[in-house]
């Protein structure tokens, strides 16, 4: 049974990503999900209005989806909707697996739980709650930019301000998962395209206009957190040209919870943790700087 519970800050006909992605990673995710839409669509043989008709939305709606016009994502309703009637993984059609699996019967009992409009669960944070219930498992961090352990707090604040959000919450919520990997027994190993770091060094992308003493404290903060934290904390790089992944964490045995901007798309079955494991240990795989290697790579970025 796959249990999917869906965080969403509103309640609206598709979830935006842009305020909270980089331009890249979003035209990342829309494109491996326009694509495998697509794949499906042709496949069904349907027209358009009879495929919309059948994921439960109109056709205007699948149109705009599948133009690749919009790096917008349909709501978890039609990606369950879209997952049962064409027997594919969630995982598949977001890019996260590369086997499309079969799953229509898994899906069909799969139940969606939202909570408030902020985000938040009775005014705590799920990620730490999360984190909690780990306790003493290995997790595995896919993060959407720099891990959220090793952000400074000007980092935080500068892309908040960008978002128009305020810092307070991200803070506390990276002041908690530092304590959470500096406390006996924690183990956490994370991944992410190397070039993030480097777009980041540079004060390219996203961070174009954080002043350059911002980018250093940054990148000298983290590197001393790499060499204090290993090996209770691991973080490897890949070569974001070769692999594609989208963000997430995977809880120990317990649950993975996907990070798609407004909402995490949180996947409990034992099969589907075990598929997301196996797409972590392929990213590992292709790593081009090991953990052991990796406070040496920081502290070698050219700023920009």
């Amino acid at each position: 049974m796959v249990t999917l519970r869906c965080i969403r800050a509103q309640n609206a006909p598709f979830v935006d990503y842009s305020h909270k992605k980089a331009d890249m990673d979003k035209r990342q995710l829309a494109e491996v999900f326009r694509a495998r839409l697509q794949t499906v669509f042709d496949r069904s043989r349907l027209s358009q209005s009879g495929f919309a008709e059948a994921i439960g939305i109109d056709r205007s709606a699948l149109s705009l989806l599948l133009s690749g016009r919009t790096v917008r994502l349909p709501r978890v309703e039609t990606l369950l909707a879209i997952a049962e009637r064409n027997a594919v993984t969630i995982d598949w059609l977001l890019g996260v697996a590369q086997d499309e699996g079969v799953t229509g019967t898994m899906l069909s009992s799969g139940s969606i739980e939202t909570t408030g409009e902020d985000g938040q669960e009775h005014g705590a944070s799920l990620l730490m709650r999360w984190h909690a219930e780990a306790a003493g498992a290995k997790i595995r961090y896919v993060p959407a930019r720099i891990p959220d352990l090793l952000r400074t707090t000007d980092v935080i604040a500068w892309e908040a301000a960008a978002a128009h959000q305020s810092p307070l919450a991200q803070v506390e919520d990276a002041a908690f998962r530092l304590e959470y990997n500096r406390a006996a027994g924690t183990d956490m190993e994370c991944c992410m395209p190397l070039q993030t770091l480097e777009q980041f060094a540079a004060g390219t992308g996203i961070w174009s206009g954080l002043p350059k003493s911002v980018r250093r404290a940054q990148l000298d903060h983290m590197t001393a957190l790499i060499d204090e934290l290993y090996p209770s904390f691991r973080l490897f790089l890949f070569d974001g040209r070769e692999r594609f992944s989208i963000p997430y964490t995977i809880f120990g045995s317990t649950r993975v919870a996907i990070f798609a901007g407004q909402m995490y798309l949180v996947l409990s079955s034992a099969e589907t943790i075990r598929t997301m494991q196996r797409q972590f240990e392929g990213l590992i795989r292709h790593t081009r700087v090991h953990a052991h290697e990796a406070a040496d790579f920081v502290r070698a970025l050219d700023l920009g």
